[in-house]
């Protein structure tokens, strides 16, 4: 398997250059050049199988040439035989047809263990055999931190440096990073929002000369890694919804849109799939887009689903790259457009693509309110401020009933404990193994958003740590 670049002036790699280089840099996304697809057939076969057996059955495509099957049979094996209970990823039945996919059930209850877990272990893999280094650079509008920190904690081989945006995470979402102590663990609380987080990572790979100085990788969802893994659990939940014969849909909360691109992928391998619906906060830059064909940045708004507090979503390059028939040079053009003017529309034949997939509906603070409140009181159940839009958002574009509708519950309500005891009046605990959290010390590194800082603060980091 040969992954190419959305942008299409990078070189072809293999998996494992794919993996340790991140960004391409042409500054695209690495794509696979084709798509590996099963046969109805062989998707039903995978019926009986655990969740680390399809897991491999998905992903070996992907890695062929680079990871033989026997190890990456190990590494699933490692990665999800440390999540909770017997099931990683439960489906919860709401209603006629409609479904919950627990995707919290990993070390930071987020939805990005799914991915990070398994990241982490396979660039230990990949560095051991190479008798490398890396230094992973992220941002994070709240999970996928905590996750990535947890998953390359205490490695070697690995230097991380993850950026939040200071003051706008939640208390759990903060401290799950900042009281892991590891002498390979550095956090920066950056004075700007994630915007800006993912904007200096983007600049910093595109510094050559730091980035090969470096080794320099990363764990955002611009590392095709962290889209390949999240790709199983949409194989797994069609295969537990147990509709033969039937589509089915799913509705995402997203904000840099790697979740519901992962649908998309799993979709072009054969997977029954009808289309998604894109949950958004006040946010609403994707919505604004699927209702109008227009793609346009406003100022991001602080609101009580902050991993969702993104106006230029990553993931989307790749998306439009599929919609623009892979044509580098149109993409291009859209990119540096909206780089330039902070908007770009799409002709009526892309918009009718877009449309043809997904829908979507927004959901501002007091709505997600009402939403945990009332879903509480009818069924019992309490879902987080982020899973919340996607369940409101599969109620709000249902479609036909006979078509099953799963909504991606992507977080613990526990951390966001304020806005769901707010909104349900109940306080939802921490898990056993997170319950002493508040009393953790913690460490982090306040810096100005400039881009010069953050690359000083790292090297000079590095050299005190002597791998550089």
């Amino acid at each position: 398997m040969k992954y190419i670049s959305t942008r299409g002036n990078a070189p072809k790699l293999a998996f494992d250059d794919v993996l340790l280089t991140g960004l391409a840099r042409d500054g695209g996304l690495y794509l696979p050049e084709t798509w590996p697809t099963f046969s109805a057939d062989e998707i039903a076969d995978m019926k009986d199988m655990s969740y680390e057996e399809v897991a491999v059955k998905v992903m070996l495509p992907f890695v062929e040439g680079a990871v033989s099957e026997a190890d990456l049979t190990k590494i699933v094996g490692e990665t999800y035989g440390a999540f909770e209970g017997d099931d990683p990823a439960p489906l919860v039945k709401l209603g006629a047809n409609e479904y919950v996919l627990e995707l919290f059930h990993g070390p930071t209850l987020a939805f990005k263990d799914y991915a990070l877990q398994f990241l982490g272990r396979m660039f230990d893999h990949i560095l051991a055999k190479r008798g490398s280094t890396l230094t992973i650079v992220g941002a994070t509008s709240g999970d996928t931190g905590s996750a990535a920190i947890e998953a390359c904690r205490d490695r070697d081989a690995i230097e991380i440096f993850i950026m939040h945006p200071e003051g706008k995470v939640s208390d759990v979402q903060r401290r799950q990073m900042t009281t892991v102590l590891s002498d390979n663990v550095h956090n920066i609380a950056l004075k700007g929002n994630f915007d800006d987080c993912q904007n200096t990572v983007k600049a910093l790979f595109a510094d050559t000369e730091f980035r090969d100085a470096v080794h320099l990788s990363a764990v955002n969802s611009i590392n095709w890694a962290r889209i390949m893994a999240q790709v199983v659990y949409y194989f797994w939940a069609v295969l537990k919804v147990d509709a033969p014969g039937k589509p089915v849909t799913f509705s995402v909360p997203t904000g840099n849109f790697g979740n519901v691109f992962a649908g998309f992928v799993a979709k072009k391998m054969g997977l029954p799939i009808d289309r998604f619906v894109v949950g958004a906060n006040a946010n609403d830059i994707l919505i604004r887009f699927i209702e109008t064909g227009r793609m346009e940045s406003r100022d991001v708004l602080e609101t009580s689903s902050p991993s969702m507090d993104i106006q230029i979503s990553s993931n989307f390059e790749r998306f439009m790259f599929e919609m623009l028939d892979r044509d580098a040079d149109k993409l291009n053009a859209l990119m540096d457009t909206f780089k330039t003017t902070g908007n770009f529309a799409v002709g009526t034949e892309v918009w009718d693509r877009v449309k043809a997939l997904l829908d979507g509906e927004r959901f501002d603070d007091e709505a997600t309110k009402k939403l945990i409140g009332k879903i509480y009181e009818d069924s019992g159940y309490l879902l987080d401020t982020h899973s919340a839009i996607g369940v409101g958002a599969a109620g709000a574009k249902r479609g036909d009933p006979e078509v099953p509708i799963v909504a991606l519950a992507t977080a613990h309500p526990a951390k966001f404990p304020d806005a769901v005891k707010a909104a349900a009046g109940i306080h939802p605990e921490l898990p056993d193994f997170l319950a002493d959290l508040h009393d953790r010390t913690e460490r982090s590194h306040t810096l100005d958003n400039d881009y010069a800082t953050v690359k000083d603060y790292i090297e000079t980091t590095l050299k005190g740590r002597h791998k550089l």
